[in-house]
């Protein structure tokens, strides 16, 4: 048994009951999530311990008061943060209180009169607030940036004494303590103009009114898009407008215009994407659909719409930054690029990739999603060996992926290429934590929604991951060619050859990866004739085949998923060979 003075930190989550009721996995998975990437860390980097957990809190001991009190306001201010886009009944938030005083050890856990009032000093707190004693206050008031309100004198249950108790002011400094304003890189400004009802039946202007609503509010959950507000484009509503003239006075570079019209039982609904440059037409749909189910329809077409239109802008200022002299490039287009060229997945390429984005992040330090994308370029690096030693480039990884998270947390794709990155790195239990992220904060992202179906192939769950990669297909019709492979994957796991051969056949130039999944899924059929075909130009596109370095470059968590690919690769005759291996 050991006595000493300490700061003691006592955590508990608000509303715990209610968010077990309402949805127990999903509470658990998201609190799991913020303890990973949140909590623990910020506990860590102040020298802090945590002595004790359970379901909904924790007791955590530091070296000093001042730590403590830090490592509370940090983990405030972020989770207010992390919250913002979360719909206010399902958000997890904390009270904190913090003590100074007598505390006794023994047999790892803590005890004493510093131990109670911490936990009875974290009862006090507002939801997402934090109490400290008079004791902490008086400690730490002149050496941190926060502000302390005076709440008086409180009798705290099972303690004899009146305890001073002081709150930590927040508010404005968890406004300031995100990026600053009036960052470099420069985002592609969206204006969605009201839609027009084209039927006779003005019944029709709600429905009209409300696929546009919810056409802006999903693109607005896009961090790599600045969408005007409703308020801004709505005053056009009903007026027939000079596009040029209505982007001009609304600062925006797109805008998304549409029309909805109704015959006997049927919508057509018309969008179209205008670069307002150029008043050139980037992008343009039809969606005919049965008015059964109106409602339905717009949630159907909404989500088409925002998982196409992205791509259709990205694309658009591509071909801008083409035009550009390199000069001019500011951080947002240098991104843009390094992305474009990350995708082809050559040494070369990839060179130049981290060039760019080592340009974007000198121009524009608090960059998150720059700083995410160089985590994936150097992921890249890493899975592929085009590195000298990739022990360091790990650490470089993982430093872009902490500064990333702390400047945004609620970027739908810091959280999908982080998950990424962990899939490369074959920890699937914290890619599947990023990746619920991911879905969380942009549920309608085709990329996102791929990824969950790669992932649960990775995991064992290859029927599931079908389903998963489907609905990316279908969000956006023009997907990239790797959701096919994807697709091929899933469905060779699950036992599916037909399919998962008429997946990787529609790939336009196949890797020696999809061949080696081809030659196995013929074996597997009987079809020896096909499967030497494939085995062959997996030989004559990657000459060091060997089947041990291929198997080390898929991910599967099931040791029976890899020995499944194995036999298949095994009845191909592609169980020999020397050399290096290509990685897919």
């Amino acid at each position: 048994m050991e006595h000493r003075l300490a700061a003691v930190l006592a955590a508990d989550m608000a509303g715990y009951s209610r968010l077990m009721e309402l949805d127990e996995t999903g509470t658990l998975a998201r609190l799991r999530t913020h303890r990973i990437e949140l909590i623990d860390p910020a506990i860590a980097k102040n020298n802090g311990r945590i002595i004790k957990t359970t379901g909904d809190g924790m007791l955590a001991e530091f070296q000093s008061v001042a730590s403590a009190v830090r490592c509370a306001v940090e983990i405030q201010r972020r989770m207010a943060r992390r919250n913002l886009d979360v719909p206010e009944e399902r958000r997890i938030q904390f009270r904190m209180g913090i003590n100074l005083g007598d505390i006794v050890f023994e047999e790892g856990d803590i005890f004493g009169d510093g131990v109670n009032v911490a936990a009875r000093l974290e009862q006090l707190a507002e939801v997402g607030g934090i109490c400290v004693s008079a004791a902490v206050r008086d400690q730490v008031a002149e050496r941190i940036e926060v502000a302390f309100e005076d709440l008086g004198e409180k009798v705290l249950k099972n303690i004899s004494r009146p305890v001073r108790v002081y709150s930590v002011a927040l508010g404005e400094a968890a406004q300031s303590d995100g990026p600053p304003a009036g960052t470099a890189a420069r985002k592609p400004t969206v204006a969605v103009l009201p839609f027009a009802n084209m039927s006779t039946d003005r019944e029709q202007d709600h429905f009209v009114d409300g696929l546009t609503e919810d056409i802006l509010t999903e693109l607005s959950r896009r961090h790599e898009l600045f969408v005007i507000s409703r308020n801004s484009t709505f005053v056009y509503k009903g007026q027939s407008v000079n596009i040029r003239e209505v982007a001009q006075k609304l600062g925006a570079q797109y805008v998304v215009e549409g029309s909805v019209r109704r015959a006997g039982d049927r919508l057509r609904i018309t969008v179209q994407l205008i670069d307002t440059a150029n008043d050139s037409h980037v992008w343009a749909e039809k969606y005919d659909r049965k008015i059964e189910d109106i409602f339905d329809i717009q949630d159907e077409v909404t989500s088409a719409i925002v998982a196409t239109l992205p791509g259709r802008v990205e694309a658009a200022q591509q071909e801008r930054v083409k035009r550009k002299p390199p000069g001019s490039m500011e951080a947002y287009e240098l991104a843009l690029v390094a992305k474009v060229l990350h995708h082809r997945s050559t040494p070369e390429d990839n060179k130049q990739a981290r060039d760019l984005i080592d340009r974007a992040i000198a121009l524009d330090p608090n960059y998150a999603h720059a700083r995410a994308w160089r985590a994936c370029i150097l992921g890249q690096c890493w899975v592929h060996s085009w590195c000298e030693n990739r022990d360091a480039l790990w650490g470089e990884i993982t430093s872009e992926v902490d500064r990333a998270l702390a400047l945004d947390e609620n970027d739908a794709d810091v959280h999908r290429l982080l998950s990424a990155v962990q899939i490369s790195r074959n920890d699937l239990a914290r890619a599947r934590l990023h990746q619920e992220r991911a879905l969380s904060l942009n549920p309608n992202y085709d990329l996102v929604v791929v990824q969950q179906g790669e992932l649960l192939t990775w995991l064992g769950e290859p029927r599931e991951g079908v389903e998963w990669i489907e609905k990316a297909m279908r969000l956006n019709p023009h997907h990239p060619e790797r959701f096919w492979s994807h697709l091929g994957k899933a469905h060779f796991t699950a036992r599916a050859y037909p399919e998962a051969i008429a997946a990787f056949m529609r790939l336009s130039a196949p890797d020696f990866s999809h061949h080696a999944f081809l030659a196995a899924a013929y074996a597997w059929l009987g079809d020896g004739t096909a499967a030497a075909a494939h085995a062959a130009m997996v030989r004559a596109l990657a000459p060091g085949f060997r089947l041990e370095e291929f198997l080390a470059t898929l991910h599967y968590a099931a040791e029976a998923d890899r020995e499944h690919v194995a036999e298949g690769l095994r009845r191909a005759g592609l169980d020999e060979g020397a050399g290096s291996a290509g990685r897919s």
